[in-house]
């Protein structure tokens, strides 16, 4: 089937890493790179990894000058047991690409059933040809399961070295602070079994003692095996030999202390129980999977097939790489690579959750529920920050611990406390789930409310916070950034709204709540006044909302001079040079106003999209989604339309040079938001859905389905806007900006597909 898959037919050797990132399957709770089972040269670099969601180790951080409250150490995502390794012989000869010694050579990742698949003709020095065929999937029924499959043909000897390793590490990068600078062994290896076909390797953290296992065992179809435990301890290798036609299924069940009582012992049971499946019903079952997972989750567009490939690569690496555990949640590479050590940030609440709420409601809910699940670790990182009540979100994570080294850009982003409740605030108004905010909602907002008041200060009337970090990185510690002042605002709101509607619909368990967090109703005032009094700074000469009281008072940034091998300029630039100019990293007002546009109007809007974007270096990968969806929104067609061409192939073209580390997770979000939220204009408040569509000229229509309190609706948006309620009750709708009572279907005239691009 057309964009079902991506599919590589030359083996380019420079690129190999970025493939590695590409071709990573995974299922939320276990990650493998597209590595070659076969190996590489000796010479030849790779990131060979396997990952864990929430499995992480805790390390020392380091400072030339330490300071009180400087977080003293760190969570970081260690590489675990590598299943991958499945060496080749032929009649005695190691079987390598890197030898010139093949050809028919395909790679293929097929979206539709989450499988990777490579194949190649070999030529043996002697002059016979073996077909090679690897196959591999991990599995979204068994989120323990990594499974492979190999086929060779060949007339002659085969021997198959399988390896089980615990003997890895993670991967470094000197001068990237985006990627870890110690190449750290973070894993301590306690055991290894060998039993007939079974292997079993268990490790632990090196620090914190945590215990995983991978046990693994093979089916063989036309050879015969032998077992051992490797010279280096730490490594099994089972041995397969055949002849003309061999096929080897291999099973590696991945377990950690995490989620199991008995690492070792419960992963060799789940073992025995999927191995009586064969690869083609594991395979079956994936691809019933996935037919479900697609028939709510596509976003079809006819018109471009590069677009469509890409958006169904980004909607399938997020599905993999997204936790679906309490216990884990969506870090900023994913599962695909060890880029920022795999640390969660707020990339999940204001990238990912706003696609997820779409048609993925379920998925979002385990994400809010992992950030609940931090507010404890949120209120001692609050108290080390010198305020006496409320909670500080750490600004990177994995348990849940502040693990930024560089409080500049890294802690003093308190807009992440905006950011979550904000996530939990857009799940409520799509869903309407009152039990889900009561229970748990409501303790996120009030306790992140609370420390707004806690750091701002009233000036003459008006409310303001100082000393902060906005999203944009290159203008470090502030006075009344627009988008934290904003995101507080709206905090606040909220916390008062949900509140008073619990007073009302469950007082007794508001009652248990305030008596768990030591809350007196008196704050409530407080919050709301504050909410009103807020200041949001703007500027009448240029008619701007003001990204921060200092920013117009610096010079601007000498793009002119500015050579392209300069950027990103975080890597090139001291930050003291960056944050004296007025130069941006990714958008900051500009993102305030798509996801707080009632706070200000159109025109104000318009003129600071124009002021903002030439200063907008899209150094981040965060960026060009949002400048790309406020361009939609402001009519700006042409530039809507290259943002978004930008976003969907940031990862497929390696355009900011580091997708070897791993795939952007937000930046793929993005790419699909790009479609929802800028194109088809949707936005969801209180009173209704809201969309504005407009249609590219390039399409003839794109489509996608929308989840929206209990209704399955779907949106077509092509000469004309047509909007179908397949299941639920009647409920309005907003098109733009005129209500629609949408019963069955509702199907108008686009008029923004008559204007012509700017």
């Amino acid at each position: 089937m057309k964009n079902w898959s991506l599919q590589k037919k030359t083996l380019d050797n420079k690129n190999l890493l970025i493939q590695e990132s590409l071709f990573a399957l995974g299922n939320g709770y276990l990650g493998v790179r597209g590595n070659f089972e076969e190996g590489y040269p000796e010479n030849m670099n790779s990131i060979k990894g396997t990952y864990i969601n929430g499995y992480y180790d805790v390390v020392d951080i380091s400072y030339a000058e330490n300071a009180y409250g400087f977080p003293q150490k760190k969570d970081k995502l260690p590489n675990v047991i590598d299943s991958q390794g499945m060496k080749i012989l032929l009649d005695g000869e190691l079987v390598s690409l890197f030898n010139g010694h093949h050809h028919s050579y395909t790679r293929e990742i097929f979206f539709d059933k989450g499988m990777l698949e490579r194949k190649f003709i070999y030529m043996t020095t002697c002059g016979k040809e073996a077909e090679i065929i690897f196959q591999r999937l991990v599995s979204n029924i068994y989120k323990e399961l990594f499974l492979n499959h190999l086929i060779i043909k060949y007339d002659g000897e085969i021997e198959v070295k399988s390896c089980l390793n615990g003997n890895v590490k993670n991967y470094s990068k000197e001068n990237d602070p985006r990627v870890s600078q110690e190449n750290e062994e973070l894993l301590t290896i306690k055991e290894i079994h060998i039993d007939s076909l079974f292997m079993s390797v268990k490790i632990a953290t090196k620090n914190t003692d945590v215990e995983m296992a991978c046990s693994t065992s093979h089916k063989i179809i036309g050879g015969v095996y032998e077992s051992t435990i490797h010279e280096s301890f730490g490594k099994g290798i089972t041995l397969i030999k055949g002849n003309k036609h061999l096929e080897v299924t291999k099973y590696s069940v991945y377990t950690d202390a995490l989620r199991y009582s008995k690492p070792l012992e419960d992963g060799k049971s789940i073992l025995k129980k999927i191995m009586a499946k064969s690869f083609e019903e594991h395979l079956q079952m994936q691809v019933d999977y996935l037919d479900r997972f697609w028939k709510h989750a596509d976003i079809i567009i006819n018109g471009s097939d590069k677009h469509q490939l890409a958006l169904r690569f980004s909607l399938y690496q997020l599905m993999q790489s997204a936790g679906r555990d309490q216990l884990s949640n969506i870090s900023a590479k994913g599962l695909t690579g060890e880029g920022y050590e795999g640390h969660y940030f707020w990339d999940t609440e204001i990238y990912v959750i706003p696609l997820l709420l779409i048609n993925q409601v379920e998925s979002a809910k385990k994400l809010l529920l992992n950030r609940y699940n931090m507010l404890d670790a949120a209120r001692e990182e609050a108290y080390m920050l010198g305020h006496r009540k409320g909670v500080k979100f750490p600004w990177r994570t994995i348990s849940g611990r502040e693990c930024s080294g560089y409080f500049p850009a890294g802690t003093a982003q308190y807009h992440i406390n905006g950011d979550v409740a904000y996530s939990f605030i857009q799940y409520f108004l799509m869903t309407g789930d009152e039990e889900f905010v009561f229970n748990y909602g409501m303790e996120v907002l009030l306790e992140t409310a609370r420390l707004w008041v806690e750091i701002g200060h009233y000036d003459n009337g008006v409310f303001k916070i100082d000393d902060v970090t906005g999203p944009d990185e290159y203008s470090a510690i502030v006075n009344n950034n627009y988008y934290t002042n904003a995101i507080a605002k709206y905090n606040l709101l909220w916390a008062v709204k949900i509140f008073k509607m619990m007073k009302e619909k469950a007082p007794e368990k508001l009652d248990k709540l305030k008596e768990k967090i030591h809350f007196n109703e008196t704050e409530i005032e407080e919050m709301k006044n504050i909410s009103e009094h807020i200041y949001l700074p703007y500027d009448s000469e240029l008619g701007i909302d003001l990204q921060d009281d200092s920013f117009l008072n610096k010079k601007k940034w000498d793009f002119e001079n500015t050579r392209e091998d300069q950027y990103p300029l975080l890597l090139n630039f001291h930050p003291l040079t960056i944050y004296r100019h007025q130069v941006l990293k990714q958008a900051d007002t500009v993102l305030a106003h798509f996801l707080l546009e009632d706070y200000t109007d159109l025109k104000t809007m318009l003129k600071s999209y124009e002021y903002y974007e030439p200063l907008t270096t899209h150094d981040s990968s965060l960026s060009h989604c949002i400048y790309g969806i406020m361009a939609s929104k402001l009519d700006k067609f042409n530039k809507a339309y290259e943002f978004f061409d930008e976003s969907s192939r940031l990862d497929l073209d390696n355009t900011h040079e580091n997708t070897e580390d791993g795939l952007h997770m937000a930046n793929l979000a993005g790419t699909a938001v790009s479609v929802i939220y800028g194109f088809a204009g949707l936005r969801i408040k209180e009173d209704a859905i809201h969309i504005e569509p407009w249609l590219p000229k390039e399409w003839s229509n794109y489509s996608f389905y929308l989840e929206y309190r209990g209704r399955n609706i779907h949106v077509e948006i092509s000469d004309k806007i047509k909007v179908v309620l397949i299941s639920g009750e009647p409920v309005n709708i907003v098109i733009n900006q005129s209500i629609y009572y949408l019963q069955n279907v509702v199907e108008i005239e686009n008029e923004r597909r008559k204007y012509e691009r700017d």
